[in-house]
């Protein structure tokens, strides 16, 4: 690299690694009477990298590919904070939050190939208990094993039905890797949802697949068009990949974590584990599931006790209620969650589905 690229390179990404982690402690602790705190947390990397970004140069064209990741990674970082700034200064509501923190994964997307070529890129792309790992990071440091890294499968943001997958870039055929089905909130998107998981999976060794559901969310009534897909993009990665079959997890948030239910306790599901999360389902539906199925069933229920849109007590009667009929339920309340997602539980989850 020239001395201006590295120069350049090293004015703008600590700024943007900082924006990065900035927006995804905003999503984490999102709750709405305490956004104006939140946003203080984060003091204004954003301003740091506005700055950076207006001192880069003109970069040599074999560079081209690294200057779009970053000029991409930063557009969407300062549109994500603009929008929250926006609400910030008395102007949007809630909505307008989830629609600017949309941009974070576009931020994500686009700095993730640099991971192969930039350490410290490649060490912000792994859980926060794993940057000390030197083993891990020496096989990450090599060239990516072929067909592996982050995939999209007619999953554009305005196509349904299709799916991003991740694999480890160290993959190897020759033993069985855990595969997380990840399926994201109602009005989300697989592309999206499949960055709230690849810090974890990257970390620990694991497949995730992000499907997008058929409709505009989940098939919670009506016909469901969703498990049939589930299947195909099960089907399709187990044809590709040396998934472990006796270690598949179905989990998500919100609508997908009361579909996780609804088509995770069917007795054709093929997934092993269950983890909804956020969600609400009738501790009454426990008694009408395949009672099969449900028996010795791992599941493992998270909710927030700040949740504002799903009480508390209903995971609280649904967890009991599933345990009663015979599932193997464990049940995790957060005192400082409210409805979002916790990232800090992948870790947790993905030792929950390998011990053993």
């Amino acid at each position: 690299m020239t001395d201006a690229v590295v120069d350049d390179i090293m004015a703008v990404l600590p700024p943007l690694l900082q924006s990065l982690e900035a927006l995804s402690y905003v999503a984490r602790y999102l709750n709405p009477p305490d956004f104006d705190r939140i946003m203080s947390d984060v003091g204004t990397p954003d301003q740091a990298l506005q700055a950076a970004c207006a001192q880069l140069t003109a970069w040599p064209e074999e560079f081209s590919d690294a200057r779009v990741a970053f000029d991409g990674a930063s557009e969407a970082a300062l549109a994500a904070f603009a929008g929250l700034r926006t609400v910030q200064h008395g102007d949007g509501d809630l909505v307008d939050v989830f629609r600017a923190l949309r941009h974070g994964p576009r931020a994500l997307e686009a700095l993730y190939p640099l991971a192969g070529k930039l350490p410290p890129v490649s060490e912000f792309f792994l859980a926060q208990a794993a940057r000390d790992d030197d083993t891990l990071k020496e096989r990450l440091s090599g060239p990516a094993a072929k067909n592996t890294g982050v995939f999209h499968d007619h999953n554009d943001r305005g196509e349904r039905a299709g799916f991003s997958l991740y694999v480890p870039e160290y993959y190897t055929p020759d033993r069985r890797w855990p595969l997380v089905m990840a399926l994201h909130g109602g009005s989300g998107h697989g592309r999206d949802f499949l960055w709230t998981w690849l810090r974890d999976a990257r970390s620990l060794g694991a497949i995730v697949a992000a499907p997008t559901a058929t409709g505009r969310t989940w098939a919670l009534m009506g016909e469901d068009t969703d498990s049939p897909n589930l299947a195909r993009i099960l089907d399709l990665v187990r044809s590709r990949f040396n998934v472990d079959f006796s270690r598949m997890l179905l989990t998500g948030m919100s609508d997908s974590g009361t579909f996780c239910y609804v088509s995770g306790l069917e007795r054709a599901s093929p997934f092993t584990h269950l983890a909804p999360i956020a969600t609400t389902f009738h501790p009454l539906m426990a008694e009408l599931a395949d009672h099969d199925r449900l028996r010795g069933l791992p599941i493992r229920i998270t909710h927030g006790r700040l949740d504002w849109m799903f009480p508390v007590e209903v995971a609280r009667h649904t967890s009991a209620a599933l345990a009663k009929a015979g599932a193997d339920v464990s049940y995790r309340e957060i005192d400082d969650l409210s409805h979002c997602y916790p990232r800090e539980i992948n870790s947790e989850l993905l030792a929950w589905l390998t011990k053993g």
